[in-house]
Parts: C-alpha cells; sequence; structure tokens
C-alpha cells in the first residue's frame, strides 16, 4: 500500500506542479526536440503513475515476486472463482486502470482516425484543384491567401499557394518548403497526436492542456531548426512575415500561424545552444520521468522475488 501511495501522491503533485516548472524553462527554445521529449514524458509520467498505483493496490507483490507465470496463475484463479476481487477496495483499483488505460486509448483511436479522415479528403481535394510541381517537390495551389503546410501520412507532401509563390522569392520559397520537409521526415504529426491524446482524456488537467500547446509550438521552432541548417535564417524569417497570417487547414502542420512572429525573433537572433551539460540533465530528466513510476512499482515486486529466490537457495 505504501507504494500505491507513493505513485498516486507523485501523480497528484507532479500534475499540479509540472506545469508550471516546465512553462517557466527558457532553455526550451534553445533545444525544442528535448523539450518536446521532457512534455511528452511528464504527461506520461502522470498516467502511468496513476494507473500503477491502482495496480499496487489490486496486485500482492508476492504475485510479481514469484515470477510472470504466478501472474497469469492469478489471473486464472480470480477468473475462476472470483475469490480475489471479494474487496471492494480491489475492485475500484482494477476499475481504475482500466478506466485510464481505455480513457487514453479511446481517445488516442479516435484522434488517429479522425486526422486519417480529415487527411484523405483533403488529398482529394488536393488531387482535383493541385498540381505538382517537379522543381518545388511540392503541390501548388490556386488560392488567394498566402500560405504553406505539409499533408502528414504515407504519402506526406508539402503545399503552397500561388498567392505565396507570388509574394515570396524563390530563396524564401526554398526555405519556407524546407521547414514543411521537416514535419514529413520528422513525422510531427505523430508528436501532435500523442499530445492531443492526453488532452482530450483529461481535459480538465493543465499539464496537459498546456503540454499541447507547448508540444505545437516546439515542433514548429523544431521545424525552424532543420530548415536553417540548408537556409540561411533571414530567407526563413522574411517567409514568416509573409506567411504570419495564413493558416494551415485541420490536421494539418503549417509554416504560418498565431506563432510566426515570436519565430521570426528567434530566426533573427538564435538562442545559443544548451552546453553539453544541460543537455545531459535533459536527457535525465526524460529518463526519470519515463522510468520513475516503472522502477517504484517494481520495488516490491522485486524484493519480493529477491526474497523468495534466497529462500530457494537457502533450503538447497
Amino acid at each position: 500500500m505504501m507504494v500505491a501511495a507513493v505513485l498516486a501522491s507523485y501523480a497528484m503533485v507532479a500534475a499540479l506542479v509540472l506545469p508550471r516548472l516546465l512553462s517557466q524553462e527558457e532553455w526550451a527554445e534553445r533545444a525544442p526536440r528535448l523539450a518536446i521529449a521532457v512534455w511528452l514524458a511528464a504527461c506520461a509520467s502522470v498516467v502511468a503513475s496513476a494507473i500503477f498505483s491502482a495496480l499496487a493496490v489490486a496486485i500482492p507483490a508476492t504475485v510479481i515476486g514469484h515470477g510472470l507465470a504466478g501472474i497469469f496463475e492469478a489471473c486464472a484463479d480470480v477468473l475462476s472463482d472470483g475469490a480475489a476481487l471479494t474487496s471492494p477496495l480491489t475492485r475500484a483499483a482494477l476499475a481504475g486502470a482500466a478506466l485510464i488505460a481505455a480513457r487514453v486509448t479511446y481517445c488516442g483511436a479516435a484522434i488517429v482516425v479522425r486526422a486519417r479522415w480529415e487527411r484523405r479528403r483533403h488529398a482529394d481535394m488536393l488531387n482535383l484543384l493541385g498540381r505538382h510541381d517537379g522543381e518545388l517537390d511540392a503541390v501548388v495551389l490556386d488560392h488567394d491567401e498566402a500560405a504553406a503546410y505539409c499533408l502528414p501520412g504515407r504519402e506526406g507532401k508539402a503545399v503552397i499557394t500561388t498567392a505565396a509563390l507570388r509574394s515570396l522569392a524563390p530563396e524564401q520559397v526554398a526555405a519556407v518548403l524546407a521547414h514543411e520537409q521537416a514535419h514529413l521526415r520528422g513525422r510531427h504529426h505523430l508528436v501532435l497526436a500523442a499530445a492531443e491524446t492526453f488532452c482530450r482524456a483529461f481535459p480538465r488537467l493543465s499539464l496537459f492542456a498546456l503540454a499541447r500547446g507547448e508540444v505545437a509550438r516546439l515542433i514548429e521552432l523544431l521545424a525552424d531548426d532543420v530548415a536553417a541548417r540548408h537556409h540561411p535564417r533571414i530567407h526563413i524569417a522574411a517567409a514568416l512575415v509573409w506567411l504570419g497570417t495564413g493558416r494551415a487547414p485541420a490536421f494539418m502542420l503549417g509554416a504560418g500561424g498565431a506563432s510566426a512572429l515570436t519565430r521570426v525573433r528567434r530566426m533573427l537572433s538564435p538562442a545559443v545552444p544548451l552546453r553539453r551539460r544541460e543537455r545531459i540533465a535533459g536527457f535525465a530528466a526524460v529518463a526519470f520521468l519515463l522510468a520513475g513510476p516503472v522502477a517504484v512499482a517494481a520495488i516490491p515486486g522485486l524484493s519480493s522475488f529477491l526474497a523468495h529466490r534466497c529462500h530457494n537457495i537457502s533450503i538447497f
């Protein structure tokens, strides 16, 4: 019960403290990829802690300690006579763990299905109204609004409007399309789907809402950095100025948007990259957030396993 209390307390405290702690970190813009990993690890840590807390109440440590076969035998005993489910606390714990897991799974599946449907419909529209430009390696769409975005998926493609082509210089077009290709190669739509899943599953917790917004912002910064490896930052900044008011369709990733002007300043005044010590600290934070709940949940089972093995050795 002590482990269950520790995990439950951590889940509640982390859900309240981590949003304030992570949102105040200025290093996120200096290392957007690492910051994305920290935000998603924080969300996964809270959910995993809640599930493991319920399982720690329902499953005795001795069962885990005696091995995986013992777990299957215990499950079979529960299904056969139901004696282990007579405790209201055990039933409530199992129901809570199942509810959390089912909620996350359902929301994730719903987001993926809806996104695929929207993207398929948009792809059909592009096939009718757009034309592929081999030199740009992008689909050109006749539209009066200057915009550039990408259509994620197995056959992902970058899209740019004719208004954007008229407004931007050729080098700026190349820079903004490199931004969209960075989204496609990095499969950033899957990262956004993960953040959206947590937020939709638990909409009242500020951690998940902030994580969704921050991940969406940081993904754009990351794509800017990838594009800046091959194109001058001034060209990316100039393109963002023209595309700042453009909006990508639903479930797409666009170069413009609300954060465009902030990204312009970042392109013109790049921050100093993280030092090696700071990066190691960030990776350690990700490892702690992901492995911490698992390690705490495994302590009783590991202790019981060692005690069981030592007892068998002493007999022989």
